[in-house]
């Protein structure tokens, strides 16, 4: 659970976006040409507002939005919330907030690349896979896929993450994409340079030929059945460290939340995603890897 000052401290820093994102915002609406005066009344809840509420209910331990509005903020938080709505308008409110998030998250939430990245995804599940069928919040959007542990309904979430544990790209895909296709998208890999590091699944040569172009040096493990010179010891080392992306997904899952199959919008499925992915930015300690290279001999491990 988070304390006062936290959700103050995150607080500050929405509203500090929120106030340059209006401004720059306000310049590219366009004017109605009719001349006619439209209604331009502020809600209740400032987009910070709603805002900090997503990124704290994801860091709260609360496993329903509902519940932790309705009996925790509505209740424990109304002097730091004076102007809050009901559950349904702050929903209304919740959808308006998608697009300063996903901005909040790609400018000043990121982490910087510094030359060891790790590329991995997990799957997003939509609902139980034996109501694939039946299931209409996301008919037409989420797909069939198989992942590690068999078929899901869904979507996956690609991730670049440096050796700090650090968020340094993502995307959202359907269930049955590719998982070494986003390594195509410029946009994805556009903040990564040295080397990125992934698992058997990304082995394509075609694809270490496009991002060796991009100045990046793909790295992955050997099948058994391949040819091929030794992967240098710092290489093997790195492979070995892979592992931290899965506790990054794991973290991500387990504790911000950011996968539960209750989602009535696609738009709220996205807007708890990214409010996740926030979130996970937020936390004090996140899973990382320490490893100096003495010399070409001798490594030490931190």
């Amino acid at each position: 659970m988070l304390t006062v000052d936290e959700i103050t401290e995150i607080f500050y820093l929405c509203d500090d976006f929120s106030k340059e994102f209006d401004k720059s915002y306000k310049k590219h609406i366009l004017v109605a040409e009719s001349g006619k005066k439209t209604r331009n009344k502020p809600n209740r809840l400032s987009h910070s507002e709603v805002m900090t509420i997503l990124i704290s209910f994801h860091l709260g331990g609360f496993r329903n939005l509902k519940h932790y509005y309705v009996f925790y903020v509505k209740q424990h938080l109304n002097e730091e919330f004076p102007r809050l709505v009901s559950y349904n308008r702050f929903v209304e409110l919740q959808q308006q907030a998608v697009f300063p998030l996903v901005i909040f998250l790609k400018l000043c939430r990121m982490g910087q690349c510094t030359g060891i990245s790790f590329v991995d995804s997990t799957t997003i599940k939509a609902c139980h896979i034996k109501r694939e069928k039946i299931h209409k919040v996301f008919s037409g959007i989420a797909t069939k896929g198989k992942g590690t542990l068999g078929w899901f309904f869904g979507f996956k979430l690609h991730l670049i993450i440096n050796d700090k544990g650090e968020i340094l790209s993502f995307v959202i895909t359907q269930g049955n994409v590719d998982d070494r296709e986003p390594l195509q998208y410029e946009s994805f890999i556009e903040k990564v340079s040295g080397k990125l590091y992934a698992d058997r699944g990304y082995i394509s040569q075609a694809l270490r030929d496009i991002l060796f172009v991009d100045g990046i040096h793909f790295v992955t493990k050997m099948r058994n059945n391949m040819k091929g010179g030794e992967i240098p010891l710092q290489d093997r080392i790195y492979l070995r460290k892979r592992a931290i992306i899965e506790t990054v997904n794991d973290e991500l899952k387990n504790i911000c939340q950011i996968e539960h199959t209750r989602h009535r919008s696609f738009t709220n499925f996205i807007s708890n995603l990214v409010a996740g992915l926030l979130a996970y930015s937020f936390l004090p300690k996140k899973p990382s890897i320490n490893v100096e290279f003495v010399d070409q001999n001798q490594l030490v491990l931190f």
